[in-house]
């Protein structure tokens, strides 16, 4: 980003990621003001960045018109969404309404507004569904086999239509496997309930659990279990970063796949973290999650020509030790 000061609009800046966004920025001493509806964020993440907390939500086309006119952002960073593919199987209505028709309710009131402020989208993998190609580029099929890929796709093509109609600079992230903690362990995964398998295995080291239950060992794959691009949230973030530097130096607007680059199985992912918590994993395989492609691995050449992005942070063993640092120190 420009290194002047700007004041930076963050829709769902009190989840994990928004609210690792929210720190970042503040630590590169910009204003940063999170709308959030705190359903599933957390006011004291908003906190540790020192970042205005304003509680609503997208939806609510007042609020976000106050928050546009009184505070006159210079960029958007929407995070706002629920992101579990396999819920929104059994709750395909939810994830439409959360994710896709309040996400027109912002785009509407922003794009009501004369020049409007370049937006940057929280997008997903799963807009991709089963992959015909390895690694997957941003120009494969979008076929999404679940509502959550659905919802997120639906609203890239939102994006693109208010580009021609509004003249709305976008960029869309399409994140891989999300990962990892601040390194100082200040933030990092708190879902209710959790369902990444990382933290999952992390708990099951720390003994909040049982077991680690490892769901489909029949994939053809190395090892029969799924495998996933993991990216650490602070790669993810900087990307955010480079994406509005691009946009407001009048980058062309599009989709850019955000991951490590290398596929990891799910049981790969269990011994990187038996390594480096020094814990012996129970483990029991249960059935496939419905939604779940077998394979997920990024190309992200395009990122990397057009935004200068590189992860730096998402080899294994770092995402997992900046895990382990956070599961042992979190609230709660």
């Amino acid at each position: 980003m420009a290194k002047t000061k700007q004041h930076i609009l963050i829709a769902g800046g009190a989840g994990y990621i928004g609210s690792q966004m929210a720190l970042m920025l503040a630590e590169a001493g910009h204003d940063v003001t999170v709308l959030d509806n705190l359903s599933t964020g957390h006011e004291e993440a908003v906190a540790v960045s020192g970042a205005r907390l304003v509680t609503g939500d997208i939806g609510d086309a007042a609020l976000v018109g106050w928050l546009l006119d009184e505070g006159r952002p210079d960029a958007v960073l929407h995070f706002a969404a629920l992101i579990e593919a396999g819920q929104s199987v059994r709750e395909p209505e939810r994830y439409l309404e959360n994710n896709h028709r309040r996400t027109l309710v912002f785009l509407d009131v922003l794009t009501a507004r004369d020049a409007p402020p370049p937006l940057v989208f929280s997008s997903t993998a799963a807009i991709y569904g089963e992959p015909e190609t390895i690694p997957i580029p941003e120009d494969h099929p979008t076929k999404p086999i679940n509502p959550y890929g659905n919802s997120k796709l639906l609203v890239e093509q939102a994006l693109a239509a208010r580009a021609d109609s509004h003249g709305l600079h976008w960029a869309a992230l399409r994140y891989f496997n999300a990962a990892g903690a601040d390194p100082e362990a200040r933030l990092g995964e708190r879902h209710e309930p959790e369902t990444h398998l990382i933290p999952l295995a992390l708990h099951t080291a720390l003994g909040k659990r049982a077991e680690m239950v490892v769901n489909g060992s029949d994939y053809d794959t190395l090892d029969g279990t799924c495998i996933r691009d993991y990216v650490h949230v602070l790669d993810l973030c900087r990307a955010h970063m480079l994406a509005l530097e691009h946009l407001r130096d009048g980058g062309e607007s599009g989709a850019f796949n955000l991951g490590g680059g290398e596929g990891r199985s799910v049981l790969q992912v269990l011994q990187t973290v038996e390594r480096v918590t020094g814990k012996a994993l129970p483990v029991r395989h249960g059935p496939r999650r419905p939604g779940d492609p077998a394979r997920l691995v990024a190309d992200i050449a395009k990122a990397k020509r057009v935004l200068g992005w590189e992860p730096t942070m998402s080899d294994l063993d770092t995402i997992v030790e900046h895990a382990w640092a956070w599961e042992r120190k979190r609230p709660g």
